[in-house]
């Protein structure tokens, strides 16, 4: 197998495009590194990966200095004509896509880059992946498609026509888009709702950086709805672990298009969540209560269900061992001289 993991500058693709190598795949990681969060984030996660940032350059592929198996390309997927180019040089077999605009209240402020990036990027991909037989399409969706249902735990098969954000309904856009070329091409598609992901190398622009930091700093915790949510919290090694599966597992069925969630099935209270912190940072949070955000939810609760049919397999890492872990990364790579500071744009 050969991979093309899109976003491999950032969080999940990062984690994803390292372990596929490790685990023996030919791996071409492939990210524009924009500025949305601290670029110098993306390029550690990158030197992490043998990709050193006085190496990259736009449009050329670099080798990784720790494992011959995995390549770097800087590569915005919105350039049509060089995706097409690269797609006919590497003869990818598969496709892990993790490219995107991410955020849900950033998509309040400046919609059109969810739009070049979530819709026009995704096209491209999916033209590339029609005219190039790729064997399997894997992308990422969103607990965020499920928007406005109020029933709970989610599940696959439940109405997703009610998105509470632009960033959502991008999401949600993917999936109709996929079951297109599954359904008139025969291209293989499997899209991964997932649900609040965070452990080490976690971007800073979410509630567990920002709400680590704000404690590790004594600086007010924006606290929204008053407290009065709950997020299923899925750590990043789980969400590895099921991509893992799923990549090489292509949908076998007349229309070969797939959906599953992968959450840790176990929504956490918010101030729950802000206790663990405190708990294992052993510092006490200030408190800044605020109303509810425009775009967000109550609860996010996945029902794996479908997951676990398929693969035998369902997230299981607890938040007191994921945030002790995350801890562990937050404090080795913020904290010189025990002053931790992230930027978050």
């Amino acid at each position: 197998m050969k991979i093309l993991v899109t976003g491999a500058a950032g969080f999940i693709g990062h984690s994803a495009a390292n372990a596929l190598t490790e685990a023996g795949f030919q791996v071409i990681g492939l990210d524009n590194i924009n500025a949305y969060y601290d670029v110098n984030l993306k390029y550690a996660r990158l030197l992490e990966a043998g990709i050193s940032k006085h190496e990259i350059k736009s449009g050329e592929l670099i080798c990784s200095s720790i494992n011959s198996s995995y390549r770097f390309l800087q590569l915005d997927i919105t350039n049509r004509v060089a995706l097409a180019a690269l797609f006919s040089q590497e003869k990818f077999t598969h496709v892990l896509h993790l490219a995107a605009q991410a955020g849900v209240r950033y998509s309040l402020e400046n919609p059109y880059t969810y739009i070049d990036s979530n819709i026009v990027g995704f096209e491209n991909l999916l033209e590339n992946c029609r005219n190039f037989g790729i064997k399997h399409l894997v992308y990422g969706s969103s607990s965020s498609v499920y928007g406005l249902n109020a029933k709970i735990p989610y599940k696959e098969t439940d109405v997703t026509e009610t998105p509470a954000s632009l960033y959502a309904a991008t999401k949600k856009a993917n999936e109709l888009m996929a079951h297109v070329y599954s359904n008139l091409f025969s291209v293989p598609t499997t899209g991964m709702r997932f649900f609040t992901v965070y452990g080490p190398w976690g971007r800073p622009d979410m509630a567990p950086s920002l709400f680590m930091n704000a404690i590790m700093n004594q600086q007010p915790i924006r606290v929204f709805n008053h407290g009065n949510m709950q997020r299923d919290f899925t750590y990043i090694d789980d969400i590895v672990e099921g991509i893992l599966k799923i990549v090489p597992t292509p949908p076998d069925k007349k229309i070969p298009y797939e959906i599953y969630n992968i959450g840790n099935s176990q929504p956490i209270a918010l101030m729950n969540f802000i206790q663990i912190i405190e708990k294992t940072t052993g510092k006490k949070a200030i408190l800044a209560m605020e109303d509810m955000q425009p775009g967000d939810v109550l609860v996010t609760y996945a029902d794996t269900t479908h997951l676990k049919n398929d693969f035998d397999y369902k997230p299981s890492t607890s938040i007191e061992t994921g945030i002790r872990k995350f801890y562990d990364w937050f404090v080795s790579y913020y904290n010189p001289n025990n002053q931790i500071r992230i930027n978050v744009v």
